[in-house]
């Protein structure tokens, strides 16, 4: 089950003075309602560390689809949501906020079982999860990993659920929607989190699914890699590193920058999760993702280098003689933050590698466009540009696991 307590984070918060007051408001739910407890005061505020209790309702023909506080409504890409997938759940003032309840037509989850927050990992303060979408009685299904973007500094898995349920709703794939630190400290740890580590986490993950995949109806031995944005990174990286899984760590010698995945299934050694994941891995979809190390010298700019080269996937593209990873690339025409000549660059080494690389450019898409919140705006993109293009993902998988 989803964490039940919502706390606003340090980072957004700030210290909290004894006695202060904060303006909470609700936002109009559609297709449903929710009641919050202890009603508000009529002065419109509420005493800093009052727990509200949030319960959730959908009419008839609709479902719960999240509760959510936001905590500002002018970061650079709109709203920054908190949600839980439990119809009942609390949150914490701490200082001004907006809360709400979404719920979305049942035939959105309709025929799936949908198993959230299996933790295969916790390195620091915050665990390490995904969910699972699965169509009901779904037997040796190939497994699409999706991994969410967020710059590597917010977001989770639940942003990814629309494209999660479109592509379980098919019938033909168990899919996984997966989690990971954030870079710093964001998680709340006094060590910053490192790159690398995030991948680290994502090849814990993979682990994790390929030994639980059986499980919710999955084949282990057919993965299926995206991810937006960072998560496109994290996929094509998770996709090209493979053969850099070990334990000699990265960067602690010079030129050797490795990955030790966060979790290890027990009674396996790095050489055999290092073949198991060469084998397992059909395909890779990154979307709108960084490929170079330029690109990544904004968000890491106090790495080396050499550094930056060891997880730009544009530098350790596998030759196709050695192992064949297809991969479909997408971005919008309209998006400000990876260009055209980012992705037409990884695709021209991916093609000089010998492998088989197809680009996808949206027009008239800006950035994010497969991301699903609770609100209309992020929706009709999502509708507009999201769906159709999962579908053709989804052909592309398709292709490749014929063969073709």
């Amino acid at each position: 089950m989803k964490k039940h307590l919502l706390i606003l984070i340090t980072l957004l918060t700030g210290a909290t003075a004894m006695g202060q007051q904060y303006k909470v408001t609700f936002d109009k739910a559609e297709h449903g309602s929710y009641t919050v407890s202890p009603a508000l005061p009529k002065s419109g505020m509420y005493k800093a560390g009052t727990v509200l209790t949030v319960k959730a309702t959908p009419d008839k023909g609709y479902t719960f689809d999240s509760g959510y506080y936001t905590a500002s409504e002018d970061m650079p890409w709109g709203r920054l949501y908190f949600e839980t997938m439990t119809p009942e759940f609390k949150i914490t003032v701490h200082r001004n906020i907006a809360i709400g309840a979404y719920f979305v037509k049942q035939q959105a989850t309709q025929g799936l079982v949908v198993t959230q927050d299996i933790v295969f990992a916790q390195p620091g303060k915050k665990p390490l999860k995904y969910d699972v979408y699965a169509p009901k009685g779904a037997k040796n299904l190939p497994c699409i990993v999706i991994i969410h973007g967020g710059g590597w500094s917010s977001n989770t898995e639940d942003i990814m659920r629309g494209m999660a349920r479109e592509m379980a709703r098919t019938g033909k794939y168990v899919v996984f929607s997966m989690d990971y630190r954030w870079l710093g400290t964001l998680d709340g740890d006094k060590t910053p989190t490192e790159p690398y580590q995030i991948i680290e986490d994502v090849y814990g993950g993979l682990l994790h699914i390929m030994e639980h995949a059986a499980v919710y109806g999955g084949d282990p031995s057919k993965l299926l890699l995206t991810g937006d944005s960072a998560g496109g990174h994290l996929s094509a990286s998770a996709a090209n590193f493979v053969e850099r899984i070990g334990d000699r760590g990265f960067g602690k010698t010079e030129d050797v920058y490795e990955f030790k995945p966060t979790y290890l299934p027990k009674g396996k050694t790095l050489i055999q999760v290092r073949t198991d994941l060469a084998k397992a891995i059909k395909a890779v979809s990154p979307t709108y993702g960084v490929f170079s190390a330029g690109l990544l010298s904004g968000p890491m700019k106090d790495k080396s280098d050499a550094y930056r080269k060891a997880i730009a996937p544009i530098e350790s593209i596998p030759n196709a003689k050695e192992r064949y990873v297809p991969q479909l690339l997408f971005r919008g025409t309209e998006d400000p933050i990876i260009s055209d000549q980012e992705v037409r660059g990884y695709e021209q080494a991916l093609i000089k590698a010998g492998q088989r690389a197809e680009y996808i450019e949206v027009g008239g898409a800006s950035h994010a466009f497969f991301d699903w919140k609770p609100e209309a705006k992020t929706q009709a993109v999502f509708e507009r540009y999201g769906i159709y293009h999962i579908k053709e993902m989804l052909l592309f998988f398709d292709d490749v696991l014929d063969g073709k």
